[in-house]
Order: C-alpha cells, then sequence, then structure tokens
C-alpha cells in the first residue's frame, strides 16, 4: 500500500495509503514547448513510475486537461469507455465517491496516462517502466501492452472486485514502519500460527516500511508482534478491505476473467512486476503478473533495485502525487527522482532533464 498524501490519505478506503502519511511535496513554473530534443546528447535511462490507490485527490488532473490537448483527450477517452463524467469527479469530487475503489482505480489511471501522455508530447520517452499496483496498468498503458480503454475498464472491474471480496471489518492493514522485512514476515508468521488466520506482508514499500494484510485479528496480533521485534510503530490502516493477501482471492479470479478477455501484446520496453520484483517482456507474463499481483504481495523495493541494475538513472513519477519518488529515495538516495502532475511540476521536470540538473524533488 502508498503512502503519503496526507490528510487525504488517512481516509482512503483502499490499502495504498501508507506511503501517503510519510512523504509528499510539489513543484512550479511556466512551460517551453515540446521538444523530441530535449534528451539529446544526455547518458541517462529513463524510467516511467506510476502511482497506486492512495494517491488520489479532488482536482488531479485538471491543471492538465486544461493546459494540454492531449491530456483533455485522454479523459475524453476514458468517459467514452467507461459512460460516466471522469472529469469531473477528478476535477471537482466529491472526495467521498472520488475515494470510492471502483471510481479511484480508473480515475487515477486516466490522470497517469494524462501525464505520461504529455511528457511523450514533449519528447521524453521511457527505455523502463514500474507502477505501484493499480499503477503496473498504467505503466502497461505506456509500454503498449494494453490498450487505455481496455484498461480504464478492467481496472474499474478490479476494484469493483477487491471491494466485494471480503466483508467490512473482517480484514485489516497496518503499516509497519522502522523494521527489517524478514521481521515483519517472522511476525506475521507467528501471528497466523497463533490465531489460525491469514496475515502476511502486503506492501514492501522501503527498507523502513512494510504494509501487512489479512484478517482483522491476525493483523492486530501481528502488528503487536513487531512492536516487540523492535518496531518503531504499527500503524493501523483506515481502509475497507484487506488488500494484496489470500483473502483476495476472489477479485484475483475476476481479474483473471477479465484480462483473459482483453488483447495484449509484448510490452515495448521492459516493466518491472510486482510480484517477482523481476522485468516482463511478454504478453503472457504480463497477463500472469496482473492477475497474481491482486494477492500477491508488491515488492516494490525489488523492482526499483530492478530498475537501477536495468540501467535507470532518472526516474519519472507520472501521476497525481510524489509518493514513488519520496520511496525511491530511501531506497537508493542517489537516484535522480523527478514528478509530473500539473503544468507547474512538467516544467520543473524538463527544466532538470534538459539541463542534466541533478536536484529533483
Amino acid at each position: 500500500m502508498q503512502t503519503g498524501r496526507a490528510p487525504q490519505g488517512l481516509v482512503s478506503e483502499t490499502w495504498e495509503t501508507t506511503i501517503h502519511l510519510i512523504s509528499h511535496s510539489a513543484g512550479c513554473g511556466s512551460l517551453p514547448a515540446p521538444s523530441v530534443t530535449i534528451l539529446s546528447g544526455m547518458s541517462t535511462k529513463l524510467a516511467f513510475l506510476f502511482p497506486g490507490q492512495g494517491s488520489q485527490v479532488v482536482g488531479m488532473g485538471r491543471d492538465l486537461a486544461e493546459r494540454f490537448p492531449i491530456a483533455a483527450q485522454t479523459f475524453a477517452e476514458a468517459e467514452q469507455a467507461l459512460k460516466f463524467p471522469l472529469s469531473r469527479l477528478c476535477f471537482e469530487g466529491p472526495e467521498e465517491h472520488l475515494r470510492l475503489t471502483e471510481n479511484t482505480q480508473p480515475a487515477i489511471l486516466t490522470v497517469s496516462v494524462a501525464a505520461w501522455r504529455v511528457l511523450v508530447s514533449h519528447g521524453i520517452e521511457a527505455a523502463l517502466t514500474a507502477g505501484h499496483s493499480l499503477g503496473e496498468w498504467s505503466a502497461h498503458v505506456a509500454a503498449g501492452t494494453l490498450s487505455f480503454a481496455d484498461a480504464v475498464r478492467a481496472v474499474r472491474a478490479r476494484g469493483r472486485a477487491m471491494q466485494l471480496a471480503v466483508p467490512p471489518g473482517q480484514g485489516a492493514m497496518a503499516a509497519i514502519l522502522s523494521l527489517d522485512a524478514a521481521l515483519v514476515a517472522e511476525a506475521c508468521r507467528q501471528a497466523s500460527q497463533e490465531t489460525g488466520l491469514t496475515v502476511t506482508a502486503a506492501n514492501l514499500n522501503s527498507p523502513g516500511q512494510t504494509v501487512i494484510s489479512g484478517a482483522h485479528a491476525a493483523v492486530e496480533r501481528a502488528s503487536a508482534l513487531a512492536k516487540e521485534k523492535g518496531a518503531r510503530r504499527a500503524v493501523m490502516l483506515p481502509v475497507s478491505a484487506p488488500f494484496h493477501c489470500a483473502l483476495m482471492q476472489p477479485a484475483q479470479q475476476e481479474v483473471a476473467r477479465v484480462l483473459a478477455a482483453l488483447a495484449l501484446s509484448d510490452p515495448t520496453f521492459p516493466v518491472a512486476a510486482n510480484v517477482t520484483g523481476s522485468l516482463v517482456t511478454t504478453a503472457a507474463d504480463a497477463r500472469d503478473a496482473l492477475t497474481r499481483q491482486v494477492t500477491g504481495a508488491v515488492r516494490w523495493v525489488d523492482c526499483m533495485k530492478t530498475l537501477i541494475r536495468a540501467g535507470a538513472t532518472t526516474f519519472i513519477e507520472a501521476g497525481p502525487g510524489k509518493v514513488l519518488c519520496g520511496l525511491l529515495r530511501q531506497i537508493d538516495p542517489a537516484q535522480k527522482a523527478l514528478n509530473v502532475e500539473d503544468a507547474a511540476s512538467l516544467e520543473k521536470t524538463l527544466a532538470v532533464l534538459a539541463g542534466g540538473n541533478s536536484s529533483a524533488g
């Protein structure tokens, strides 16, 4: 689960809220004309990163849609695919409707794809990509694995299925801070043995942040054990369901059914898979990864290390917020992390790329 945009993250209806309780920031400026030569002569390999649920905020995407026709077109395509006014929900809310999982997932995907398309229109092309949970679908749209229209319909079905998989109140999630992931896993195993209930690591977000998920009593017990093992904090998250654990099996079956009906292509560039942390380069592996991630852990640390080993030197988070930039700095502070969510952050990112400036954030 992602954690970063406070206070919105505190009331998010989904597991990807965690990062938002811990890090956030922004950008500003006025834009140069699109240029396909902005990276000419630069010795850099770009990786696009796409955020997951929990990054949503009322107003997201509005500035891009008002400033760039390609972004406005993206919202129009989403509305045609979904048959409801997604742009109004993103731009005006209400917030309680935006945070409903079946709305949040297509909304964030649309804003992320809009930001990515604006980057491409300015000549910014990635060699690698990754997305956090829901964001992995955005990454595959960018890589050409599946069409945007198919993806936006599929993630709405995904969000609905995830919400319905476990009755309200039966599941829970918690963020375990400042404890080695191996010790978190040990706490989960002990809690599961003691309670006879499911609890596992759901998101390995950074060296100091792991989110656990499962049955409510088991998550509470694992949180207590984690604190006994030295965790600085164990924070129960205000989520509506226990995402990325075995209790999501009904949702995974629905996602598999939806994916089976879609035409997928081999990615045009590699996509780091949440469930393995390794690079996906075929349509078959992409379908498998998108299916398995519903119940599998998001191995975000492994994904980032894989992209770095593959040669990525500059990372651009495309979509609402800067959560993934913050996590990357925790994983490897030497990496350059930029973001694009509006015209101001786009200008800042383009300036850094054009000038070879190593400062970011």
